[in-house]
């Protein structure tokens, strides 16, 4: 009877979680890929089915032009009055300036709104904007009947703290209207970086939960409390309530922005984010993926872990129903009117500029947009890779007429990282596949392989990873065995460890398909397959 973490694999990141009868949900972060929000269903905590992505229409959501990493940030959902609320951060810019060298302003955009449904799987109602003062914002509901909002601070100011604390302003839960004033309720602890807030009671007392220490190696969960919602707040005495931070060798790292409920029967179970090192390279290509665990209050009322060290457990013991690590093996025909539901975009609510399902029956056609860096209208519809060993392969139908159209089979991180096995035309016009790849030096740096003349016709292409080395291969569509590129590349670039200076990396490695065509003409691409086979949860 165990649950292993984590429970969501893949790029899976900053959850929040709500039980509503006997159900569970666990809303995570999807910064630019599109429709935003995953939301995943459970009734007993162990076993997880992805039941909606709910800001799927331009009203809603339209982050063309938002930077890599930027995006649906930290959504919060939870229910009340008969109706599931649902906060979330659109993140517009990224950036800092400077001055001589020195560290000068830190401008972000970051707008937060809100959006309401009486069911789960929608409609959800277009968005309600409430502020625009930091990220992470979440949503409180007192016993009192009153709603409260609290977000995290941010100080662009030079020389200032940036991350400037949590703040909390009463909300009409009718309107979404804001009442009164912010008021800063806490300013965190040593460790800095306070984020991700989320607010509970219990025995007269006020618990504030943040993350703090960055989300990478030093990221921790913090709580605080206080008998008042504006404090003061007297930090845990233990430190954190749970981090890897200083744990060599644990198999989960990164542990923080985490999230309570209490069971029906009276438990409390913390959902947080981890990262998954590959063994050699020690980067997440998995990016931050989501785990639990239960939780105990202690008899000076303070939560802890289970053992009382903060740890976080990659087994849970003496869970409710087991569940197995069992291999992924997906198979898309595309035979439906709709994507397959592991697939998502880039960024634009204009998806059907992008690809179509009825264009060609049982093919998905991708049309040739912009460049494969593009933050604005980029033809790329992929999966999420959930295991440290998989493969994927697909089978695409493309008569490029010169180089600047191509369509392929592509392992993607962001505009700066990424492999790219494609279909070309040389300057003679004959097709000839080539991969390019973006690897995050110092400098940046795109390197493209030898082209390989290739006939016309359908074309087999497939991509194998284990841990850090991943290769390619391609088959013509009469043929049953592969190709393989003499080139080894390197599969550990496509995390968040890996990157060029001063850019967000808060995602994780997905694989797919993509078309560009540079000239204009929106050359298309057929597929007619997509096949995902991975060795479960490593």
């Amino acid at each position: 009877m165990t649950i292993r973490n984590p429970i969501l694999p893949g790029f899976n990141p900053d959850p929040s979680i709500v039980c509503v009868g006997d159900d569970y949900y666990v809303a995570t972060s999807t910064f630019e890929w599109y429709p935003g929000v995953q939301i995943h269903h459970s009734r007993d905590l162990a076993n997880w089915r992805l039941v909606t992505r709910p800001l799927n229409r331009a009203s809603q959501l339209d982050m063309r032009g938002n930077p890599d990493s930027c995006g649906v940030w930290a959504p919060d959902l939870s229910h009340a009055n008969g109706r599931f609320h649902l906060i979330y951060s659109d993140v517009k810019r990224y950036g800092q300036t400077t001055i001589d060298g020195a560290r000068g302003a830190s401008l972000r955009d970051f707008h937060n709104y809100w959006v309401t449904s009486e069911h789960i799987d929608g409609p959800w109602s277009d968005p309600v904007h409430l502020n625009s003062s930091g990220f992470d914002p979440a949503l409180f509901h007192d016993d009192d009947g009153r709603s409260w909002l609290l977000n995290m601070l941010w100080d662009h100011r030079p020389g200032g703290r940036r991350f400037a604390g949590i703040v909390a302003q009463e909300m009409d839960l009718a309107n979404g209207g804001l009442l009164g004033e912010r008021r800063l309720i806490f300013e965190g602890t040593s460790l800095g970086f306070t984020e991700g807030p989320h607010l509970y009671k219990r025995d007269g007392w006020y618990h504030l939960l943040v993350a703090e220490g960055g989300t990478e190696r030093n990221h921790a969960v913090v709580m605080a409390r206080a008998r008042s919602l504006f404090g003061p707040y007297e930090v845990h005495p233990d430190g954190p309530v749970l981090t890897a931070a200083g744990k060599q060798g644990a198999a989960l790292q990164r542990t923080g922005h985490g999230d309570l409920v209490e069971t029906p029967t009276g438990e409390t179970w913390m959902v947080y984010l981890c990262g998954r090192p590959l063994p050699v390279s020690d980067r997440c290509v998995l990016g931050r993926e989501t785990a639990i665990q239960p939780m105990r209050w202690g008899e000076d009322g303070w939560l802890r872990t289970l053992d009382g060290d903060a740890s976080p457990e990659l087994v849970v013991e003496d869970a409710t129903p087991s569940v197995a690590s069992e291999p992924q093996r997906e198979r898309s025909a595309f035979d439906t009117a709709t994507l397959p539901e592991a697939f998502q975009w880039l960024r634009t609510p204009e998806a059907d500029r992008l690809f179509s399902l009825t264009a060609r029956p049982g093919y998905l056609r991708l049309y040739g947009r912009e460049t494969i860096g593009s933050h604005f209208t980029q033809s790329l519809v992929a999966r999420r890779q959930q295991a440290f060993a998989y493969a994927a392969e697909t089978q695409v139908t493309f008569a490029p007429r010169h180089f600047q159209q191509a369509a392929g089979l592509v392992c993607y991180y962001n505009s700066t990282k990424f492999h790219y096995l494609h279909v070309t035309a040389d300057d003679d016009g004959q097709r000839v596949l080539q991969v390019l790849s973006a690897i995050p030096t110092p400098l940046g740096s795109s390197v493209m392989t030898q082209p390989i003349a290739i006939d016309a016709g359908p074309i087999g292409l497939r991509v194998e990873v284990d841990h850090e080395n991943l290769r390619f291969g391609y088959r013509g569509a009469a043929s049953t065995e592969w190709n393989w590129l003499p080139e080894r590349f390197d599969a550990s670039i496509l995390s968040d460890e890996a990157t060029l200076p001063g850019l967000p990396n808060f995602t994780g490695a997905f694989v797919g398909m993509a078309c560009q065509d540079l000239s204009g003409a929106g050359e298309p691409a057929d597929f007619s397959y997509f096949e995902y086979v991975d060795g479960g949860n490593d």
